[in-house]
């Protein structure tokens, strides 16, 4: 039998080891708790400041303040763009994990169309992703409501209050005031990133694009405090934005709408300016469009809409329509023959029906079968007679011609205070060398003396052209904006707008003949084109009619064809007036796109200018009195309205040789 041996325990030796196993963990610990203190003394006493401004900066967030944008008033202080609140969903891209998945639940309770989602995605890419992006504009009461009772499950998401532009006019003002619109990424690397931090939207065009930088204003912010989610909890310090200037425009709404009705939905373009300044009392271009649909995106059915119309809506037709003048620019070919010596108001010409030109068998007609007999400056502006101004070109000169009517803009750009002005096309040696690289013919000079050929001008131009005339020959550039306003409790502060020269008139004397041909133009009785426009108004009118053809003749016959639909499709009708003709307050120019004559068609819109002006004065005129006729000269039978020449831009042949011209007999 084994015997087995315990040993004896050594409780010295176990004592021994305690202590020193209790010894090495003690210094385990202290060497921890230094090790503690020592971070602890480093992050809370020597980093303290540091770290408390991260700690602040967390706590408290600076939040820009766009600044409100500033109004637009018309002369009488009607507003005509406004700013109203409303309510936006913005999301912070760096708090939401999974994008589509957000958007999919989010739209369960805030519906969101594909429009909305597009342009979200496309602000996604272009913005930083800590700062906020709107998701849909003009949220609803419902909207708000749903939203805030989901708000827990979408901690990246928020309700931001904002002020958006309205329009209350719509489509009246479309083409003049224009319209704002989302900031893109194309703005961000031309815009200040100080001045439009926390803007969404900036002008597009028209009044809104040309004075963005009055409108604006500088922006302003606050600081707010916020929680672990980043949610707002109460603003600690607010220093308000500077609003953008007002703007005052020199247009009547009065008058603007009765420009609009007149034109009745056919399109067409009017402008009436002040001669005596050169404000814009007046400026339409139909058909037209809502501006509203553009301020926060307009949707992709309704943008195709605009775009695919037939009669454009989107297009300026005022400012960059560009039309052949017709019989409107008479007048001013007879006073550049009066300045420049080449011609004398008793100075006559005998009108057979026909011009032709030395040495050639072709030749160029009048409207009217056998003419309008012997006729001087005052009776072929009342008659609109071709051959005076056929002959008047000729002897002027095509250099002469261009140089004189370069004078009043023609060609060139007025001056208005609004962005992306056509300028037309004033005829001109120069200008047919640099375009067609051929010489210059004599029958282009005799069809650019009745406003055809190669001629193309807005309506503002002739209007601005017409109200040169009006004033004297004082050329003041048009104005649109006539004061701004800093605040709705500050004066008003005028805009300066001096002429841009002296009188482009050297004679009062041949200003007094012009007036007397256009005075006859509406009171000159038989054959005057535009005779009844002036019947039972207080002041006397004077006006020009102007018919110019859209397309070029195929045939030497005369048109027989007078039906009215008909000539509407073939002819652009114009009509130009100003009144008191004493002392012109208001010029008018009146273009329809199709109308059969000038007198007959445009010249009752311009009518309607005029009566709509008068009821805005306080003062009447005694009414005005038939002109006497001109007793030198025969008083021809009636005629039709003015020429029906060449089309916008004839084709100029290979050959080399001169257009077509227009109503030429063998």
């Amino acid at each position: 039998m084994r015997t087995v041996r315990r040993s004896l325990k050594d409780p010295r030796g176990e004592s021994a080891l305690f202590r020193r196993r209790a010894l090495a963990g003690f210094g385990l610990i202290v060497l921890g708790l230094l090790a503690l203190v020592g971070r602890y003394v480093q992050l809370q006493v020597m980093r303290h400041d540091e770290f408390a401004l991260r700690s602040e900066a967390n706590r408290l967030k600076p939040r820009a303040i766009p600044p409100g944008r500033g109004l637009i008033y018309d002369r009488n202080g009607v507003l005509l763009a406004d700013n109203v609140p409303a309510f936006r969903l913005e999301v912070v891209p760096e708090q939401v994990p999974d994008m589509d998945a957000f958007l999919r639940e989010i739209g369960s309770v805030v519906p969101l169309d594909q429009d909305d989602i597009d342009a979200f995605r496309k602000q996604l890419r272009q913005s930083r992703r800590f700062d906020s992006v709107p998701l849909k504009l003009r949220l609803t009461e419902d909207d708000i409501a749903r939203f805030a009772i989901n708000r827990w499950r979408f901690p990246g998401a928020d309700v931001v209050p904002y002020l958006t532009r309205r329009y209350p006019y719509g489509p009246l003002f479309a083409h003049v005031i224009g319209y704002v619109g989302r900031i893109d990424a194309d703005d961000q690397d031309k815009l200040d990133p100080v001045r439009y931090k926390g803007t969404s939207h900036i002008g597009r065009s028209g009044i809104e694009r040309s004075y963005e930088d009055a409108l604006h204003g500088t922006p302003g912010y606050e600081l707010v405090e916020v929680n672990v989610d980043g949610r707002t909890q109460r603003v600690l310090e607010r220093h308000p934005p500077a609003p953008g200037r007002n703007l005052y425009l020199s247009i009547d709404v009065r008058i603007q709408r009765a420009a609009e009705a007149a034109f009745e939905g056919r399109p067409g373009a009017a402008v009436a300016i002040d001669p005596r300044n050169g404000q814009v009392l007046a400026m339409v271009s139909v058909p037209s469009f809502d501006p509203n649909l553009f301020v926060n995106g307009i949707s992709h059915a309704d943008y195709t809409a605009l775009t695919t119309a037939e009669d454009k809506p989107l297009y300026n037709r005022a400012l960059r329509g560009v039309y052949p003048p017709g019989s409107t620019v008479k007048p001013f070919l007879a006073l550049g023959g009066l300045e420049l010596g080449v011609r004398r108001p008793q100075d006559t010409v005998l009108s057979t029906g026909e011009f032709c030109l030395p040495n050639q068998s072709r030749c160029y007609r009048d409207d009217k079968r056998g003419g309008d007999g012997t006729v001087n400056m005052v009776r072929a502006i009342q008659l609109s007679t071709n051959t005076y101004f056929y002959k008047l070109a000729l002897d002027m000169g095509i250099d002469r011609l261009s140089g004189w009517m370069g004078r009043f803009s023609f060609g060139g750009r007025t001056g208005i205070d609004l962005d992306g002005e056509s300028t037309g096309i004033l005829p001109s040696r120069e200008w047919k060398a640099a375009h067609y690289k051929q010489p210059w013919f004599p029958g282009e000079t005799v069809l650019t003396g009745i406003g055809q050929a190669y001629w193309a001008v807005t309506p503002l131009q002739l209007a601005h052209a017409t109200a040169v005339l009006a004033g004297h020959g004082m050329p003041y550039p048009p104005r649109l904006v006539m004061a701004t306003q800093a605040g709705v409790d500050t004066p008003r502060q005028p805009l300066p707008n001096p002429p841009t020269g002296p009188s482009l008139i050297a004679r009062p004397s041949d200003w007094d003949v012009i007036n007397e041909g256009m005075q006859a133009v509406i009171y000159g009785g038989a054959g005057a084109t535009g005779r009844g426009l002036g019947d039972g108004f207080p002041y006397r009118i004077a006006g020009k009619s102007g018919t110019a053809e859209r397309y070029s003749r195929r045939t030497e016959a005369y048109d027989t064809n007078k039906n009215s639909a008909y000539l509407a499709a073939r002819h652009r009708a114009w009509f130009i007036a100003y009144t008191p003709a004493e002392a012109p307050k208001i010029a008018v120019a009146v273009v329809l796109e199709a109308g059969a004559w000038g007198g007959k068609d445009a010249g009752p819109i311009a009518r309607k200018i005029l009566d709509a002006w008068l009821a805005t004065q306080g003062d009447q005129a005694p009414k005005a009195t038939p002109l006497p006729e001109q007793g030198a000269i025969p008083a021809p039978g009636d005629v039709t309205e003015s020429p029906l020449p060449e089309d916008d831009l004839p084709a100029v042949p290979a050959s080399g040789g001169e257009p077509a011209a227009a109503g030429s007999t063998p």
